[in-house]
C-alpha cells in the first residue's frame, strides 16, 4: 500500500511540475554515473521461521527390538491395481493448434487444473498425498544429516586428497542449508504429525565412498518425487515440491561432478514409484522417535550387482565385488590401489578428480556387458527401528528391468538359481543418439516383462523381486 501511494504521488508530481534535463559537465556526468551510493534503506521483511533442526549425534546400525512388523494399513481392496484400457476422453481433443473452448479471461485458453481463481490450499488432499509428501520429508531429513555428517566425519586432508577444496566443502554446507528449507516446507504442508529427524547409518568409510553414496541417494530422492508428483491430488503442494526437487536435481549433478563423472549423461531424468524410493532409503535410517509417522510403502529385497561399475577405478567396468552392499551398491575403495585410482591419473579421459565435466576413455558400462546379480530373500527387517520388513509378491525371477529415462527395457536372466543370475546389458535408445542406459539408474529383478510407461510404472511393483541402483555411466 505504501509503495502504491508513493508511486501515485510521483506520477501526479510529474504531471503538475514538469522538469527539464540540464546537461552536466563531462567530469561531473562521469562521476555521477560511476560512483554509486546507497541512498535508501529499508527494514528486512518478516520471514517464516524454519523447522527446529539439530545435529544428529548418533550414527550406526539399529540394535534394539523392532517396534512393529510392517507398514500399517487399512482395508486392502485388491491384491494389485487392475490394468484398464485408456480413457476414450483422452483422445477427443483435436490438438490442431486452434482454440476450441471459451476463454475464461483474455489471453487464457480453456482447460487446466487449479486455474479457476480459487485460493490455493497447500495441504494434503488424500492418503496418497500425505504418504507421498511424508516420504519426501524423510528424504530431506537424511540429506540434511548426510551433508553435515560428511563434513564432520572426514578431515580437511581427506577432502583435499579426494580433490575437494574449501570452496567445494562450502558448497556441501550450503546444500545442507537448502535441506533445512525443504524440510521446513514439507513439515508445514503436512502439519503436526510430520516426520521429524531420525538417526542414520551410512555405508561409507572414505570421501570417495561418501560422494558416491551421496550422488546415489540424491538420485533416488529426485526420481522418487518425479514418480509421484503428477499424481498428487494437491496440485498446490505439487507446485512447491516441484520447486524444491529442482534444487535436488542440481545437487545430484554436483555430486556427479565431485565424483569426476560426466554431469548429465541422459536426455531425460527417470521417475520411479514411492515404494522404490522407500526401498532404497529405509535401510540407511537407524531409528526414529517412538511416535514417528509411519509410511505405507513397500520395502523390496536388495539387489546386489556383483560387478557394479566402480567410478573410482581407471577401468571402472573391470570389477567384481567392489560395493559396500546392496540397494545403492555404493562403490568401495577398500581394495583400490593407488595405481588403479583414476583420481591419481593425469591423462585426459582417465583422470576422474572433481571437475565441471569429465569424459572417460573407458566407459563405466556398455551394451553387451555381462552383469552378474544376486538378491536377498524377503523377510529382512529394515528401516527405522527395524520396524519394516522386506517383501515381494513376484513369482520366479525371469527378467532384469532396466529403468532409465523414458524406458523400461527387459533382458532375460540367465543361469537363474535360487537368488543369483546374470544378464546382458541391453543396447537400446530413447531417441536416436541417446543411449537409454546411462547415468545412475534403477535395476530390478522381475517375474515378467510387463509393458509400462513413465506414468504407470507402479503397475510393475507386484512383479518386482529385488531392486538396486546400477552405475551405468
Amino acid at each position: 500500500m505504501g509503495v502504491s501511494r508513493v508511486l501515485k504521488g510521483a506520477s501526479l508530481l510529474a504531471i503538475v511540475s514538469p522538469s527539464f534535463a540540464v546537461p552536466l559537465e563531462p567530469e561531473v556526468e562521469k562521476r555521477f554515473y560511476s560512483e554509486p551510493t546507497t541512498t535508501y534503506t529499508s527494514a528486512a521483511p518478516v520471514t517464516a521461521s524454519i523447522v527446529p533442526v539439530t545435529n544428529v549425534t548418533s550414527h550406526g546400525p539399529y540394535t534394539g527390538t523392532p517396534t512393529t512388523t510392517g507398514a500399517l494399513s487399512t482395508t486392502v481392496t485388491a491384491a494389485s491395481v487392475a490394468a484398464l484400457p485408456a480413457d476414450p476422453l483422452k483422445y477427443q481433443y483435436p490438438a490442431d493448434g486452434k482454440l476450441h473452448s471459451p476463454q475464461p479471461a483474455p489471453y487464457t485458453p480453456g482447460g487446466g487444473a487449479g486455474v479457476n481463481g480459487s485460493a490455493p490450499v497447500y495441504r494434503p488432499q488424500s492418503d496418497f498425498d500425505y504418504e507421498s509428501l511424508a516420504l519426501a520429508l524423510y528424504q530431506e531429513w537424511i540429506e540434511l544429516d548426510l551433508f553435515h555428517w560428511g563434513l564432520a566425519t572426514f578431515s580437511t586432508e581427506d577432502f583435499e586428497q579426494a580433490g575437494l577444496n574449501a570452496e567445494d566443502r562450502f558448497l556441501l554446507e550450503f546444500m545442507a542449508d537448502q535441506e533445512v528449507g525443504h524440510a521446513t516446507l514439507l513439515s508445514n504442508i503436512l502439519g503436526a504429525e510430520a516426520p521429524v529427524q531420525c538417526t542414520y547409518n551410512y555405508p561409507v568409510s572414505s570421501v570417495r565412498e561418501y560422494v558416491d553414496f551421496s550422488q546415489k541417494l540424491t538420485r533416488f530422492g529426485e526420481s522418487g518425487v518425479y514418480g509421484f508428483l503428477p499424481h498428487l491430488d494437491s496440485r498446490e503442494s505439487a507446485q512447491l515440491l516441484l520447486q524444491s526437487i529442482s534444487t535436488e536435481a542440481r545437487q545430484q549433478m554436483i555430486f556427479r561432478q565431485f565424483e569426476g563423472l560426466f554431469p548429465m549423461p541422459v536426455w531425460f531424468e527417470v521417475g520411479v514409484p514411492q515404494s522404490w524410493a522407500w526401498t532404497l532409503l529405509a535401510p540407511y535410517i537407524s531409528s526414529c522417535p517412538a511416535n514417528q509417522t509411519r509410511l505405507v510403502w513397500q520395502n523390496l529385497p536388495a539387489l546386489n550387482i556383483l560387478n557394479q561399475p566402480n567410478p573410482a577405478r581407471v577401468n571402472g567396468s573391470n570389477v567384481f565385488n567392489e560395493t559396500t552392499g546392496g540397494w545403492t551398491n555404493t562403490l568401495s575403495t577398500s581394495d583400490l590401489e593407488d595405481g588403479d585410482s583414476c583420481v591419481n591419473a593425469t591423462e585426459t579421459g582417465v583422470n576422474c578428480s572433481p571437475a565441471i565435466t569429465r569424459n572417460r576413455t573407458e566407459p563405466l558400462s556398455y551394451a553387451g556387458r555381462k552383469v552378474y546379480l544376486s538378491w536377498d530373500a524377503p523377510g529382512q527387517a529394515v528401516g527405522p527401528n527395524n520396524s519394516y520388513v522386506t517383501s515381494t509378491t513376484a513369482s520366479k525371477p525371469a527378467f532384469a528391468a532396466w529403468v532409465t529415462q523414458l524406458n523400461v527395457t527387459y533382458s532375460p536372466l540367465q543361469d537363474v538359481t535360487e537368488n543369483t543370475a546374470w544378464t546382458i546389458q541391453p543396447n537400446t535408445s530413447v531417441y536416436e543418439g541417446d543411449p537409454a542406459i546411462n547415468g545412475t539408474m534403477f535395476l530390478a529383478i522381475t517375474d515378467k516383462d510387463l509393458y509400462v510407461t513413465p506414468f504407470n510404472l507402479t503397475m510393475l511393483n507386484p512383479h518386482v523381486a529385488a531392486l538396486g541402483l546400477y552405475q551405468a555411466g
